[in-house]
């Protein structure tokens, strides 16, 4: 069956120059014009990945992805005109798992969805769940699930996979480059910043400090010292 991605913006003809990409591709793709039609798309159907312009009339983009991570961690790729590094890395604070800063290319937008949707080596994983920190921290990579001190996480995909890829490899140094591409793809073209955020958000959520986790070894990238 294919994968089902919402398309998300106020401006027809970015909706149907993504739409025509990605049906070219092989997706199933429903697009929407404003936040709320978003949202009742999102709570009536099946989707696979959301790409979310950000400047949309009466319900912003960063409302509509609030409320989605409310209740979900479905794949997010912002859209945005904001060229400030700022705004961008609150798109990603918010939740966001990648954006794309208009005005864009369609087939870079495509191998970035491709990207974020390819993650199969996580999908079949050896043992049901792996165990961190006296077992206080459970990664549940089939479920995509991580329970802390007995409580849920809610974790985006991305940063699932990047928390998941780390504690597969503790101990080691890795680089921000050897992150984007294990976990995001070689299609990836963030800026470096990028996984700093997504660092910065789960070890809040987490509610925990590098050094009792993911530890920061400047100049270097970081290391997962959970064990």
């Amino acid at each position: 069956m294919a994968e089902k991605i919402l398309v998300v913006d106020d401006e027809f003809k970015i909706r149907k120059v993504v739409r025509a990409y990605l049906e070219k591709e092989g997706y199933t793709v429903i697009t929407a014009e404003n936040g709320q039609e978003a949202l009742n798309y999102f709570k009536d159907q099946t989707i696979n990945l959301i790409v979310l312009d950000l400047m949309l009339p009466e319900l912003s983009g960063e409302d509509v992805c609030r409320r989605i991570r409310q209740k979900s961690d479905i794949p997010i790729i912002m859209l945005t005109a904001k060229g400030q590094e700022n705004e961008r890395i609150e798109g990603l604070n918010i939740g966001a798992d990648d954006y794309v800063v208009k005005p864009f290319s369609p087939r870079e937008l495509v191998a970035r969805i491709k990207a974020i949707l390819r993650r199969s080596d996580y999908k079949t994983p050896k043992a049901e769940f792996i165990s961190y920190l006296d077992g206080q921290l459970k990664i549940y990579p089939a479920e995509m699930k991580v329970i802390y001190q007995e409580e849920k996480i809610e974790l985006t995909s991305t940063e699932f996979n990047i928390l998941y890829y780390m504690a597969r490899n503790p101990n080691q140094v890795l680089s921000r480059d050897q992150l984007v591409e294990k976990v995001m793809g070689l299609e990836f073209k963030g800026f470096d910043r990028t996984i700093d955020a997504h660092i910065k958000n789960i070890r809040k959520k987490l509610n925990v400090t590098g050094e009792k986790l993911i530890e920061t070894v400047y100049g270097a990238g970081y290391r997962f010292v959970g064990e």
